[in-house]
């Protein structure tokens, strides 16, 4: 397994040295040292780390926060603060940044190594789950095409799913449950990009939590409706509710 390469940025030069000493000592490859923020964010850049010490109070123009942020929005680099400031304040402004560790000076090896492991597995599983919610979406751009089926993932493999045999698709969070006749997969998505990329000939959206197939409607009983087959009611939004009724062949 290879080394994880971590970046340090500390401005004064003891400190700095004893981090990088603790670092390789526990099995670490360290890319590059710096002092100032500016030249972080250019390390970063140049050397690409798997993770990034950086501590708040440096010297210059920019501190550590600032260089964070700038870091962050350029690659997705996991960063772990370094400061001996435990103040409310500083850790309001550090929190905006979003780190993936806060560790407080004097710390101990043992400090390093857990919240360095626990920021590089947080951050691998967050982009496990921003690819797989990409592929997603790529496979389902398919129905936008013309396609009458979508991929999900199901335990580890991708589904091939007709979109006739969808129901309707709830939302959970920062999830998105699409329910069939016979089983309903979990998918990391969002309603607004589901709902675009399902598309409007065959679906419609009715509530901010539920999408609904036009054609496996059974009955509409205002603010509900039912579908065929599923005994769950469906909540019709005040917003949604024009657009339902211009949707449906009433006599």
């Amino acid at each position: 397994m290879s080394k994880i390469n971590v970046l340090v940025v500390e401005d004064e030069s003891i400190v700095s040295k004893d981090i990088q000493h603790s670092l390789k000592k526990l099995g670490y490859n360290v890319v590059g040292a710096s002092a100032t923020g500016e030249k972080a964010i250019a390390l970063a850049a140049s050397e690409n780390p798997d993770v990034v010490l950086m501590d708040i109070m440096l010297k210059g123009e920019m501190n550590g926060i600032e260089a964070a942020d700038q870091i962050k929005s350029n690659q997705a680099i996991p960063i772990i603060f370094l400061t001996a400031y435990a103040d409310e304040l500083t850790l309001s402004k550090a929190k905006i940044t979003q780190p993936y560790g806060y560790i407080l000076k004097p710390f101990k090896e043992i400090d390093l190594h857990t919240t360095i492991e626990m920021a590089i597995y947080k951050h691998s599983k967050e982009q496990e789950v921003i690819k797989e919610r990409d592929l997603l979406f790529s496979i389902v751009e398919n129905k936008e095409e013309g396609n009458d089926y979508i991929f999900v993932k199901n335990n580890s493999k991708l589904v091939k799913l007709k979109t006739t045999n969808i129901f309707f698709i709830e939302a959970l969070k920062d999830y998105v449950v699409i329910h069939t006749n016979e089983k309903r997969y979990t998918i990391h998505s969002t309603m607004k990009d589901i709902e675009k990329k399902m598309g409007s000939t065959d679906f419609l959206r009715v509530h901010r939590s539920y999408i609904i197939r036009l054609d496996k409607i059974a009955t509409i009983e205002h603010p509900n409706l039912t579908l065929e087959g599923v005994e769950k009611m469906i909540p019709i939004g005040g917003s949604y509710r024009d657009d339902l009724v211009k949707r449906i062949n009433q006599v």
